[in-house]
Formats: C-alpha cells, structure tokens, sequence
C-alpha cells in the first residue's frame, strides 16, 4: 500500500521545496503506478525524482521532486497545469477546505488537480465519456462529491479521495446532466437521461427516490415531417437556484432537438410531479450552455444561456425571473467556425462583467449588455470547457480543442490577465503534434519514391486554398514538377437558377428550393457565373468543383445549365458535388430517373464525376434501394464518386467499410472523403468543434487515402499544416492503392440487402431527439444500431457490426476504427437470390488482391436481420453474431498480417516483394503516443523499415513486432518479404 503526504506541494509550474510520496520499506519492490494514482509521474521527468530519507511519514524512504527553476510561474494571471489527457470538462470541488479542479478526460477517466498543479488521484470509471459533471456536499462530512453523469447510462458519485461510493443505472441510454437540490435539508441526486425522464436519487446510497416522465408535463412540440414524438422531451441541463439555506428550484432546461431546438425553460419544486412554470426560450439557436447568476445583487437569480452553433449565429440569453423576461446579445464577427457559448459573470479587475468563451476568443461585455462595451480577446487555440471557481475570480479551462493536454488557469483579477490569455500557447500534447508534425515534413524532403513503386493515381484534392503561404509553395511545386495530386478550382456560390419548373414532373421537387440560396440567376447568367472559374489560373488549370445541387433541392440548375457548363470545359475536370441526398422516397426516385442517370450518362465522355455527398447510413443503407441499381451495377463507375458529410454523425466507422465496399466491388471506381470544421459536431448541442490545428483532418486523409480515396473535399482551416498530405502524395510516401493492392481487408465481408424500414428512419434520425422508445429496441435488435440522437456518446450493443468487426465501444467520432482483424467491407450482395448476376462492376473476388480469391466468406443483412443467400431470415442479429465475429478472428489468419492496438491501419502491396504497412495514431480527438503490435500471419519478413526516418524493426521474432506511433501522427512502414505475395 502506498501511503501520500505532501509537503509545501506544488506543479512543475511552481517554483517550491519538495514533493514527497511515503513508500512502506517491505514495498519498495512493487510496481506503485504514480501516473495513475498519484501526482504527476512522468518517464520525461526522471531527473527531477530522488528517493531520500527525510519527511518519511511511515516506513524508511520518501520520494522527493525537485521543481527546476525553469519550470516556475512566471505570470499569476495565467497558468497551467499538465495531466497528460485531453481534458473534455472541469469544475472544481471542495476538499478538506480548500477547492481543487475536478476534470474528466476524452476517455471517461475523472481527477482532482490542485490548484497548484498536483493530479491528487483518478478514477477510470467505466471509460465511456462524461456528459457532465456536478460538485457538492451530499453526506455532510464538509468534502464535496462528485456525481458524473454518464455515456454508459450511469450516474457514479465519487468521494473526496476519488472512490466510488455507489452508482445508479436505469438502462444504457446516456445519462446526459446531473445536479443536486435540496428539499428542507435533504440533499437529492437529480439526473436527466436521453430515454427522455428525470430521475431523483437518495444521496445516502443512489438508489431511486422518483422517476419524473417528461410525457407527464412537456408541452414540446415538433414540427416538419417527422416520426418523432411530441410532448416529450430531454432534461439538457439541469441545476440547482437556492431558495433558502435547505431548499432549492430545480432549474431545467428542455429541448426535443439538439440540432434545431431553442427549448424551454422549466422551474420545479424539488421533488414535484409538475412545474412551477414553463418559459420557452428565446435565443439565436440550440442551448449549449446554462450558468445561474445574480448580477444585480438583488437576491433573484438570471439564467444565463450560450448558444451551439455555427458562430456567426452564436449569441447568450439572459432570463430575468424576477418577471420572466429574457434579453438576447448576439456576438458578431466571431469568424468561421461551431462553438458553444459559455457565459459566465466574472470580476474584471474590479467591475463585474459577462465574459463568454466561444471559439477562440473571449468576448467581454458589461452587465446591462451595452454592445458598446464590448471587448473580445482571441487568441490562438480553442477550449473544451470553461469554469468559475465560485467566490472567487479564477477560471478555469479545459485542454485545448487541438490534441491539448493541460488545463489552464487565469485570475481576472490581476492585471496582464488579457495579454496573458491572448499569448497563450498550450504545450504538452499539442506541442508534441507541432513538433511530430514538423520532423516528418523534415524528413519527407530527402525522401524518394522506390523504383518499383508505380507512378501515383490520380488524386483530386477539389476545393484547397493554395493561395498563399507555405500552402501556395507547396502547391506550386507540385504543379511544377509532379503529376499528380491535382489541384481543382471553382468556388462556393450562394445563388441558384430561377428556372420555370411547372413541366418538371414532380410536385416535391417542383415546390423544392435550398433556403441559403438566392434564386436570382438566369441560365446564362449561372452559365456564365461558373464557367469563368475554368479561365482562372492557376486554379482552373485541371478543372473545377462546384455544388451542383442539394438534398434540399437538387433542381438548382436545370438539366440543359449543367450539360452547357460541361461543354465548355472541353475536357477539363468537372466535379459536380451533390450533398445530403437523403431522401428515401418515390419522389426521389423521379429524380434519379430524370435528373441524375442522364447526367450520369451525359458526364461519361466529359470527364465529369458527381459527387455524392451523402449523411448517415446511405452507403450501407439507401444505396441499396432499387433507385440507386444503376449506380450498384458499375454502368456509371467512371461517374459517380461516393464521399460523405458525417456532421453529426456517429458511425463513421461503418461508412469506411461501405464506400471500400462498394468501391472494392467494382460499382464505382473512386471514392472520396471530405473534412470540415463541423466534422467533430456529433452532439449539436455541445458543439465544441473549433479544432484550429486540424491535425484531427491530416489522420482522417491518411488513413482514407490509404484505403483508396483519390476524391478529397477539404475545408480550409490551416492549408499550410495540411499541405503536408499533398506532399506525402506528390512523392509517393503516402500509397493509394487501387482495390486490387490492398492486403488489410478481411476475409469476411458483409453483403447488404434492401435495407430495413425502420433501420434506415432510425440512422436519420439524428436531430430529433424523442424517437426513443423502450419498449421496441428490448424486443428487436439491430445488426446497425444506436445511431439517432437519444444515443450521444452511448456504448454500443455487443452485437453492432460496429463492435464485433470495427472495435469501436461508442457512438462518437470514430474516424479511425481499428478493426484489428482486417477491415470487414459492406459490399452488394455477390452470390445467391439477391446478387445482380448481370452486374456491370463483376465479382468481388475478381477485383480483390489475388490473395482472396479462394478465401472469402458472405454473410447477408437488411440492417436489422440476418439472412442465408436463398434469403431465408436467420436467428436473431443479437445472436447470430457470433457466427460471424468468430469467422472474422478465424480468418485473419488468411491475410498477411494484423496489428492491434489503438491505431487505424492499412497494408497495400507495392511490389511483388514488398508491402506498405500504414498506421496512424486512432484517437480522432485524443492524440497520443501509441504502440502497435504488428502481427505477421501468412508472411515472413526480410526487413521492416519506417521509409521517412529510417526507424528498422528487429525481425529475429518472426511472429510479431511491436511499433510506437508518435503522439498525432502516423508512420508508413515498408517490409520486405522473402518471396512475392501472390
């Protein structure tokens, strides 16, 4: 047992004594794990250590830190604190009297750090995210608890020493806020849950005290087609407003949609079945945040509410209780960007002011909301979370949104605080992905591309800003000197063509328009308003990319527009970008017909793709429908280009395995990816998207241009950073492979099916959030499931494809699954009673590496079921599973090699003795240092060798060797192989 006693201690920012841990003599030979208990152990930091004999509390020895001077405070207005976890949300709790940060990580783990820097301890809990957090004294010992509010469906309450002390579970929907109020001295535990209820918990043990059904009060409504539910709702936030000494309302705000929804406020009676009164909600969009102030002093709390959104819509509310009112501050000029607000009253040196943290900047402005007095702030990164340390002025933010590692702490009180946050450059993890990011650029330019290597495909990067800076150098050297990638040109446009559409043939789409755009534009005029963008250089060298249309209106030129602009390219690259192609109905497939295959059939000799950029479950879900046949069947393979737009989205580690899939199948012969800064945004509720260092985007392109991707559809937040990728590919460091190289996929592949009704509603329904129903999902399983939005940051079922083939645990960003058994492809069905044996594309195993010829394995799904290929339904999707997760494991070992660890991967041959092996740090937002273990199964390596630093790996163990991938980045591996791979 390791017993702590701290002396005068301080973090590696403070300039003190010592720090002393007290170790029982008869352990010193365990194995005490300081990074996961204790303060803060590093393997970087060994020299500050010292086992002495002084201060012992118990025992014979002490561990001493010695703080160098170079690690000191140099500014009290600003400071910060090193954990080594990218820290999603803190707050702060009292202690033996004395208030410390409590912070939980991307992973789930919850700690205590000190204010001067010490981790006091961590608990990993369960690993699924925290939702939120809520501090107070619920035993009355004088020590706050902490209840979390849980991914996993779970409430846990920690105490003071990080123990748990109980936890509560009604099912595995998330548990999404969590507070504590008081009826005459009693404290509850409060809890709102995505199934749409409030729970009331004993605080002595956490059992059930009341359930509090939103069916029983919510006036909420929907509105729009949709099948969900109204009068229903989910407590958003919840929290406490003190009435008197032993009683508290309990605040809540409500919302039934967390992409559109401004919601209502509702005032309970601790313990009440109904509310005191409803106030519906005035803001510029969602509610992201609530913070409960008294800026006047005059005894009536404010409610204080920031927006999640894109920020040029962000604003905060101010809801007066004392008659209800509510007065709106939107904050302009905020830049580009998805952000939530955070709203807090804090002391300006000495004049109280609101001060909200979106994005990157904090914008200040005075209590009567005078815009005149407004001051922003803006400084180089984004935060996760902003908290006040109550009665005082110190806030405290969470990591920064870029790979950061530390929590930040700024006193508004002292002077030099501004200059301070405005200066502030995090280190930890992110300045181990600036660096990383910087030796592999170092090292790429010495790199050259083997001999046997064959010549690049040809990549479209389409929508890049090369304009300026190391972007423009880079950019330009490659149009100089190399073939390829290439670089499109074209624009975004916010108007459309104002065209008679009395004769198109459908009413749906006759009365369909995009409301973003302006319908202004004769069919010249867009003529000419696009074709322009082929004569500019040296952008329109290659061709262009433009919105061709929109799942809100595909019609916004008409047919005869679209074949006139193709036409005058004359041969130039044209790209026609198709976004959120969602619908599913008869009146789409109208349009197929008269929209989409005679311009498919009309871009066949006009060097023209259409790009469709389609959301949640379409490639392996609406793609199958009898609309889309012709796509399927590889008539247009040299046309249609399948690519996504995930916002939103929580399963994107299916969607990789789809668009392979059905690339892989020969039904299209490219496929493509897109980055954008709402990428991330899978709750819009809590859109803490304001990634500036787009290093998330550089991991997301390797790994899918590593499985194929030649289609890449960037939004430009730092092109000079992400000007590293068009390099990796310009010199051929970075393979992409055609279907018939890579050597990663697995065996056994999953054929899709018409897809079930109710699978496909429920993987669109990601904006309303009152589809849950208990009832159903415990009498029917799914083999694709818990996408819509009562399912935030949820676990998946055992038996989700999403599990069982991809290793992924939750319903979050999973742009970078493991599947450590090869990647499972989604593909059109190619044997039995639903295979199109007529198919243009061919078979499978025709386009695959040779290698799988005589190894695949089919199963068949509609989404929901399983079936035999005569079509016959098979037992259960939550059973039969299993048949199917051990036939993967089993047939990993056909393949080349398999790599566990937490890293994405891809193997390609390029030559017949050598293979490129690619792997990736896989934490989307969570960058780390990682290890891979690379397992060989059918091969025997000569040598491994990292082809840009040079790195050899020992290949004595013929089995296996282990590699580390550097925090935020990725390695390509080349082994050599002691006879070709045929």
């Amino acid at each position: 047992m390791i017993k702590k006693r701290l002396y005068n201690y301080v973090s590696v920012f403070v300039c003190v004594m010592v720090n002393v841990i007290t170790i029982n003599a008869q352990n010193t030979a365990k194995q005490y794990g300081f990074e996961n208990q204790g303060v803060s152990w590093d393997k970087d930091e060994t020299t500050y250590w010292s086992v002495v004999n002084t201060n012992v509390a118990t025992g014979s020895y002490a561990l001493q830190y010695d703080v160098p001077k170079t690690s000191e405070f140099l500014d009290k207005a600003l400071y910060s604190i090193e954990t080594n976890h990218t820290i999603h949300k803190v707050r702060t709790a009292n202690f033996n009297n004395q208030s410390h940060i409590i912070a939980s990580s991307y992973e789930g783990i919850v700690m205590a750090v000190a204010f001067d820097g010490g981790i006091l301890w961590k608990n990993k809990l369960s690993g699924f995210m925290v939702h939120d957090i809520w501090c107070a004294d619920i035993t009355g010992d004088n020590n706050d608890e902490i209840l979390i509010a849980n991914a996993d469906g779970i409430i846990y309450c920690l105490d003071s020493k990080g123990k748990t002390l109980w936890q509560y579970q009604k099912n595995e929907v998330p548990m999404y806020t969590v507070t504590v109020v008081k009826k005459e001295g009693t404290p509850y535990i409060v809890c709102g849950s995505l199934d749409l209820n409030v729970y009331y918990l004993s605080a002595n043990n956490g059992t059930l005290v009341k359930e509090l059904k939103s069916s029983s009060y919510s006036k909420e409504k929907t509105w729009g087609t949709t099948t969900a539910k109204d009068f229903v709702h989910y407590a958003n936030f919840l929290r406490p407003m003190t009435i008197d000494v032993d009683n508290d309302i309990l605040v809540m705000h409500a919302s039934n949609n967390p992409s559109q929804d401004r919601g209502a406020i509702y005032l309970f009676n601790t313990l009440s079945d109904a509310p005191i009164k409803r106030i519906e909600t005035s803001s510029t969009a969602p509610i992201g945040e609530l913070r409960i102030s008294d800026f006047d002093n005059d005894g009536i709390n404010e409610v204080l509410l920031g927006s999640s959104s894109h920020q040029n819509n962000s604003g905060i509310t101010r809801l007066n209780l004392k008659d209800d009112t509510q007065e709106k501050y939107g904050l302009k000029k905020l830049g580009f960007g998805y952000s939530v607000v955070q709203p807090e009253l804090i002391k300006d040196i000495s004049t109280n002011k609101y001060m909200c943290l979106v994005g990157n900047q904090l914008v200040l402005v005075n209590t009567n909301l005078d815009t005149s007095s407004e001051e922003k702030l803006k400084t180089k990164y984004s935060y996760y979370d902003m908290w006040k340390q109550p009665e005082t002025s110190k806030i405290v933010l969470a990591s920064c949104q870029s790979g950061g590692s530390q929590i930040h702490v700024i006193n508004t009180e002292i002077s030099g605080w501004k200059d301070a946050y405005k200066a502030l450059i995090p280190k930890g993890k992110l300045k181990k992905i600036i660096n990383n990011t910087a030796s592999i650029r170092s090292n790429l330019t010495t790199y050259n591309k083997p001999t046997n290597q064959r010549e690049t495909r040809d990549i479209y990067f389409m929508t890049e800003n090369t304009s300026s800076g190391l972007a423009k150098t880079t950019a330009n050297n490659i149009r100089d000197n190399y073939s390829t990638p290439m670089f499109l040109g074209g624009s975004h446009m916010g108007q459309a063509e104002d065209w008679n559409r009395s004769t198109l043939g459908n009413a749906k789409y006759e009365a369909k328009r995009d409301a973003r755009r302006n319908y202004n534009l004769t069919q010249q005029g867009a003529i000419d308003h696009i074709t322009k963008w082929y004569d500019e250089k040296p952008d329109g060298n290659t061709g262009i990319a433009y919105w061709g249309g929109h799942g809100n209106d595909p019609y916004m030129f008409q047919l005869s527009t679209t074949k006139q602009i193709l036409d005058y390219a004359n041969g130039k690259k044209t790209v026609l970008i198709y976004p959120e192609l969602e619908d599913h109905s008869n009146d789409f497939a109208y349009v197929m017909n008269h929209l989409f295959y005679p311009l498919a059939e009309y871009s066949k000799t006009k060097n023209t793709n259409i790009y469709v950029r389609t959301k949640h479950n379409f490639w392996q879900g609406n793609v199958y429908l009898p609309m889309w046949k012709r796509l399927l069947s590889g008539e247009f393979a040299d046309v249609f280009v399948p690519s996504m737009e995930e916002t939103t989205d929580k399963s994107m580690d299916i969607s990789i395995a789809s668009r392979v899939g059905v690339w892989a199948s020969g039904s299209v012969n490219n496929w493509g990816t897109r980055t954008v800064p709402d990428n991330p945004s899978y709750d819009r509720s809590r859109q803490f998207s304001h990634q500036r260092l787009p290093n998330h985007f550089l991991r997301h392109l390797i790994y899918h241009m590593a499985n194929g991707a030649t289609y890449i559809n960037n939004f430009a937040i730092d092109p000079d950073y992400m000007s590293i990728v068009w390099d990796l590919v310009a010199k051929g460091a970075l393979f992409v492979p055609k279907p018939s190289e890579i050597v990663s996929l697995s065996p056994v592949h999953l054929s899709m099916l018409e897809p079930d009704e109710d699978f496909l509603v429920e993987g669109s329904s990601l904006k309303w959030a009152t589809h849950y129903n208990e009832d159903f999902l415990n009498n029917n399983s799914f083999v694709f499931s818990r996408q819509n939005a009562n399912w935030m940051g949820a676990k998946v079922t055992p038996w989700d494809f999403s599990r069982y083939a991809g290793g992924v645990k939750d319903r979050r960003q999973n742009y970078l699954p493991t599947y450590s058994n090869g990647l499972v492809l989604i593909t059109p069905p190619q044997a039995g009673i639903h295979a199109d044996v007529n198919a243009v594309r061919g078979n499978l195993k025709d386009n695959l590496h040779p290698l799988y010829k005589n190894i695949l394995k089919e199963y068949y799904t509609d989404g929901r079921h399983y079936y035999s290929k005569n079509g016959t339904q098979l037992e259960a999707s939550n059973s039969f599973y299993q048949t199917i997760e051990a036939d993967i494991k089993n047939a990993s070992a056909l393949i080349p090699l398999t790599v566990t660890g937490n890293v994405a991967w891809v193997v390609a041959q390029t030559s017949p003795t050598n293979l490129r092996l690619t792997l990736i740090d896989g934490e989307y937002l969570n960058p780390n240092d990682r290890k891979a273990v690379v397992k060989f199964q059918t091969i025997t390596p000569v040598s491994i060798t990292d082809i840009l630093d040079g790195t050899t790996y020992n290949v004595s163990s013929k089995n296996a060797v282990e590699v580390e991938i550097p925090c935020g980045t990725f390695r390509f591996i080349d082994i050599k192989l002691n006879a070709p791979l045929n």
